[in-house]
């Protein structure tokens, strides 16, 4: 009886050492796919979510000051208008 436990004794650390090696070897593969992934993607020419976002807030910018502008202009030449129809009249 007492060498029967003992295999089963050996045969519960010959598993759980085969468990803890097969979860050292998944994180491992985890890893150095994330690795690879990283090196794959960073050879594109991708950009960050900060550079795109700091480019979008700057589209924004730049359209909102052209509204403004050809609100000026539109404004400028409606005052401008009375005046080139009376010198040409």
């Amino acid at each position: 009886m007492q060498s029967e436990n003992r295999i089963f004794d050996d045969l519960s650390k010959l598993m759980n050492g085969a468990a803890g090696t097969l979860a050292g070897v998944g994180r491992e593969f985890e890893a150095s796919a994330r690795e690879r992934a990283r090196d794959w993607i960073g050879g594109l020419d991708f950009v960050s979510r900060e550079e795109f976002d700091a480019v979008k807030a700057m589209a924004a910018a730049a359209r909102e000051t052209v509204e403004r502008l050809e609100a000026r202009i539109a404004a400028l030449e409606a005052k401008d208008e009375p005046a080139g129809k009376a010198a040409k009249g």
